[in-house]
């Protein structure tokens, strides 16, 4: 199928979405040291998932997609963050309402229904969340939906039915040629998201926002592993100036025992 084509049938993306603590926002643990405390926090999108929904924007722009959607899984209060997805140029929005947590592994299953409902020629997802940093998602999604998948990409092209994806590895860049349908999660470097215009923003909350449950696609979302506690990091420890290289080495061996 070459880009005429696509435009013929239509090309529809689907963006993956996360509400998380904004990244400005200082983390604060629980005096129990059950959770992070959320109380009277800032929340927002998730950074890599505004890279993705920009992504596809831009796709739409250049005339390669016709249709944006995007999904969220999580308690109501994410309808926040698909309408500022809907505001960033997004058509239409799904979420998959639950105030259960929902891990990496049940996430990708909800993904993978959504994907099996619409039916998408290309997803995008952004390659971790920065309240758990797994990286996970993405690539069980890829497994679920049997679906070509390029991670970390930093630059996407979609010609002839393929995507080429540009991705950062330890030795530089790697370029992939994968087959639509593909999952695709977005790095830093592929764009920088713009900013909702506030008419965009007026817009976006007579766009269509459909609401669902995990029961809906029969998915167990159940979790995999127990949190035990959080730990805020220790506080780093102010510099010291030395006088001499042999000072500096006798506080390396003896104080801070970090060579022999």
């Amino acid at each position: 199928m070459n880009q005429i084509d696509q435009k013929e049938v239509g090309m529809k993306v689907l963006v993956a979405v996360k509400r998380v603590i904004d990244y400005n926002v200082k983390v604060r643990v629980k005096a129990d040291h059950s959770d992070v405390d959320l109380s009277n926090v800032k929340m927002a999108l998730n950074p890599f998932c505004e890279i993705a929904v920009e992504e596809a924007v831009r796709l739409k722009e250049k005339g390669v997609a016709t249709e944006i959607v995007v999904v969220s899984i999580g308690p109501k209060v994410c309808q926040e963050q698909l309408r500022t997805a809907l505001a960033l140029g997004a058509d239409r929005a799904i979420l998959v309402e639950t105030e259960q947590e929902v891990q990496p592994l049940a996430a990708a299953k909800l993904l993978k229904a959504v994907v099996d409902e619409e039916k998408p020629n290309l997803v995008i997802l952004g390659k971790q969340s920065i309240d758990g940093d797994n990286n996970q998602t993405g690539q069980m999604l890829a497994a679920l939906t049997g679906y070509s998948q390029g991670t970390f990409a930093s630059e996407v092209l979609i010609e002839e039915g393929k995507a080429k994806i540009t991705r950062e590895i330890d030795g530089g860049l790697q370029t992939l040629e994968l087959n639509l349908p593909v999952i695709i999660t977005t790095d830093l470097r592929l764009n920088e998201p713009r900013y909702a215009s506030l008419p965009n923003i007026m817009k976006a909350k007579k766009k269509p926002l459909v609401s669902k449950s995990p029961k809906d696609f029969d998915v167990d979302i159940s979790s995999r592993y127990e949190l035990l506690s959080v730990i805020p990091p220790a506080k780093r420890q102010g510099g010291i100036k030395v006088a001499s290289i042999e000072e500096l080495v006798d506080k390396l061996r003896n104080n801070d025992k970090v060579i022999s």
